[in-house]
């Protein structure tokens, strides 16, 4: 993720045709649906704990709203327009699958995660109809399903709002997170393999044969093979795009769960406080790729105050960064952000009554 918005104000493209572009881009499409997916699973074992899920729920995704259209915006954009630009990103997404998941949980816990799994696997019947979004339903279409593929949403008097995540179908992919958590529960964890194993094998099928999964089909593609292969489609997050990123996450988790050693502490420092660690790091990549653009240039460029990440428009000739210096930065950002949440994570412990448990 870091990796990704650090790529953000480098200005560096989403991809390419060369390995190194693209595996740039490729890495960072795991973090939005391990995000989503857990968060459904830590939904269910808070429910086992505590009787006020739907409460919490509901409470926790409107205060992830009210985040991304105030803090999220400003580390984005570093400036003040509110007026004129707004940002449906992914702390948006999370906070209407919550909502939504708050609804759901007074079914049983195999019918939600039931529902989540149908709303994968049968969303991309829609693919191909982006052209609804100018019909009289272009609004709310925007937001479920279409998102940036049509371009904002025009509130008379307000803002353009940028969907980059729409709904769908992100709701489904909680809500079989949801269902999961019972998987989670279960001592038998071999279980996460097998399932993670038949949703890799499942998407080199589906990829294959080119046909139902994903709107891009890889004939077309002017990528070489393999990378033409692994170039499925993130907005909106088709099936074969979950089965690929979702399918190896399970398969990670008994393992992860059995690492020990230096990298592993390092990742439960991080885990134990992941809202923060998002708040804290737009801001940080922001102000790093500023101070980066005074030391090149001698001075700030005013690209870097646009109305990133998706209306930024065009930026200047020559400023894209080098893939090493993309690198460093990131690891740079990455050291600052360990140190913080490690320090923030003991503070949280010490505190865990009251708003921290929001943040």
């Amino acid at each position: 993720m870091v990796l990704d918005h650090v790529r953000v104000f480098a200005g560096v493209p989403a991809g390419g045709a060369t390995a190194a572009l693209f595996f740039t881009r490729w890495v960072t499409h795991y973090c939005a649906p391990a995000f989503v997916f857990l968060a459904g699973a830590s939904a269910y074992h808070y429910g086992r704990a505590h009787r006020d899920l739907p409460r919490f729920l509901v409470t926790r995704g409107l205060w992830l709203i009210v985040l991304e259209a105030t803090v999220v915006r400003l580390a984005w954009t570093f400036n003040l327009d509110f007026g004129g630009h707004a940002l449906a990103g992914v702390l948006w997404m999370l906070g209407v699958s919550m909502i939504a998941l708050a609804a759901l949980t007074w079914l049983p816990v195999w019918a939600v995660g039931a529902l989540g799994l149908a709303i994968i696997a049968g969303h991309d019947v829609l693919d191909g109809q982006v052209a609804a979004a100018d019909g009289p339903i272009a609004w709310w279409w925007k937001l479920l399903y279409v998102g940036f593929l049509a371009g904002p949403i025009e509130v008379a008097g307000g803002p353009h709002i940028q969907v980059l995540y729409s709904i769908v179908p992100w709701v489904g992919v909680m809500a079989a997170g949801y269902g999961f958590g019972a998987i989670l529960a279960h001592p038998r964890r071999d279980r996460c393999v097998v399932i993670g194993a038949c949703a890799i094998a499942l998407f080199v099928v589906l990829r294959w044969r080119d046909g139902y999964g994903d709107p891009w089909p890889r004939a077309g593609s002017s990528k070489p093979g393999y990378l033409a292969f692994l170039d499925v489609t993130k907005y909106p997050a088709s099936l074969d795009f979950l089965l690929l990123t979702l399918g190896p996450l399970l398969v990670a988790v008994p393992f992860a769960e059995r690492a020990r050693g230096a990298i592993s502490r390092w990742l439960a420092t991080l885990g134990r406080v992941p809202l923060f660690f998002y708040l804290l790091h737009l801001p940080l990549v922001h102000g790093l790729a500023v101070v980066v653009s005074w030391l090149r240039a001698g001075a700030i460029e005013p690209w870097l105050f646009a109305n990133h990440p998706m209306d930024a428009g065009r930026q200047p000739a020559g400023y894209a960064w080098s893939l090493p210096l993309l690198y460093a930065i990131t690891a740079l950002a990455l050291v600052v952000l360990t140190l913080a949440c490690h320090r923030y994570a003991a503070y949280k412990q010490r505190h865990l009554d009251g708003w921290l448990r929001y943040v």
